[in-house]
């Protein structure tokens, strides 16, 4: 069960590790732009090392409730700037941000279980926990 855990934050992380390097394109930026973002320009950049830092915190179980947060702050502005699909008026691109907002909640939604229940087992945050608990009981005895 315990690789279970593992390929499940292996596949989480990934979207957020793979999609961080277009965060520094111009094509990302001026999408964002386009959308409405204020200072696009920083913020996308921002987001993206976000993501990045959030998606190898999951990926590696280190501090992956800090990971998951950070996660979190990613994709509350980013899904409600850019996947509103209530505003869109073409049906058919409504439709396809439709999607992508409901994708997102569903992300927001691991995060958030992450954030409260932790990275589990093999990862640093349970062998750093290990230690942790030896290293009470070496000074207890």
């Amino acid at each position: 069960m315990r690789y279970l855990v593992l390929a499940g934050r292996v596949l989480y992380s990934a979207i957020f590790i793979m999609g961080s390097p277009g965060h520094f394109t111009q094509q990302y930026v001026g999408y964002a732009a386009q959308q409405g973002v204020p200072a696009a320009r920083v913020l996308v950049p921002l987001s993206g090392l976000i993501a990045l830092a959030g998606g190898l915190s999951v990926l590696l179980g280190y501090r992956a409730k800090v990971g998951a947060w950070l996660l979190v702050v990613f994709l509350v502005p980013v899904t409600l700037a850019i996947h509103n699909f209530w505003a869109v008026h073409d049906p058919m691109a409504a439709q396809i941000q439709q999607v992508m907002f409901m994708k997102n909640l569903s992300m927001l939604g691991a995060a958030l279980l992450i954030s409260y229940f932790g990275a589990g087992p093999l990862s640093f945050d349970a062998r750093r926990a290990k230690d942790f608990d030896r290293a009470a009981v070496d000074r207890a005895a």
